[in-house]
């Protein structure tokens, strides 16, 4: 069985490698770097680097031993296509992915154009879901990266959504997640921001999935959007998946 998460749009995580760098606005207050600095006081073998950027050969191959078809978030605690990650290691990550069949993959990175660049030389099996960080209008260029990517479902992740994405233009994509920060420092986020991004996910028939206002207290701030709990996803595809 994958680690379970209580992150609300996938079921367990995976992680392959751990730690990361900071590289845009959004990074600023990483959940993953202080949860890092966490389990490595605690003495978590996997975190004895902290949030230095370190490759887990033991944890490569796990997916092929959970028999329980899952979806699996990878690399919750850092960027699969992060530059010091060798592409010798993310294809055997991507090998996994297609060899473990009955799971569903997530990936998510911030480095779409690393992601672009290397795509044409990784696997793209039905099960790997693709995905790229959006925070606000100045990064919506990975999306046009992602777009290139030959993968069976492409989503956005606008989290932490730190300022507008307007006009956001959703041809080829199958899915968008949206939320706000949350812990120590966590910057607000308007709610006209995530409407308008709703708005546009409904204009252009795409599932969109709320997942937290977010702040100092998410749980007592909730994820109800005008009343309602927003959870869709592209569950054909999830379906045929698992």
């Amino acid at each position: 069985m994958g680690q379970q998460t209580s992150i609300e749009w996938t079921e367990s995580t995976w992680n392959p490698v751990t730690g990361c760098t900071k590289i845009s606005p959004g990074c600023m207050h990483c959940y993953a770097e202080r949860m890092s600095k966490r389990l490595m006081a605690m003495g978590q073998a996997n975190y004895q680097h902290g949030f230095h950027l370190t490759l887990h050969e033991h944890a490569v191959e796990l997916p092929l031993s959970w028999r329980k078809p899952q979806v699996i978030f990878v690399n919750s605690m850092s960027d699969l296509f992060h530059k010091e990650v060798p592409l010798a290691f993310i294809q055997r990550v991507f090998d996994v992915m297609a060899r473990a069949h009955w799971h569903q993959f997530q990936v998510l990175t911030k480095r779409a154009g690393r992601l672009a660049q290397l795509a044409g030389r990784l696997p793209w099996p039905d099960n790997v879901w693709m995905g790229v960080s959006v925070e606000s209008d100045s990064y919506k260029g990975r999306i046009d990266d992602l777009r290139t990517i030959p993968a069976k479902v492409r989503f956005l992740s606008i989290e932490p959504l730190v300022a507008p994405v307007t006009q956001l233009n959703l041809a080829g994509i199958h899915w968008v997640i949206v939320g706000g920060e949350s812990g120590p420092g966590a910057r607000p986020m308007h709610p006209d921001w995530v409407r308008d991004v709703r708005d546009r996910c409904l204009e252009q028939q795409v599932p969109f999935f709320f997942k937290q206002w977010g702040g100092v207290q998410k749980k007592r701030n909730g994820r109800l959007l005008d009343g309602r709990t927003w959870d869709e996803m592209p569950v054909a595809e999830l379906r045929k998946a698992i």
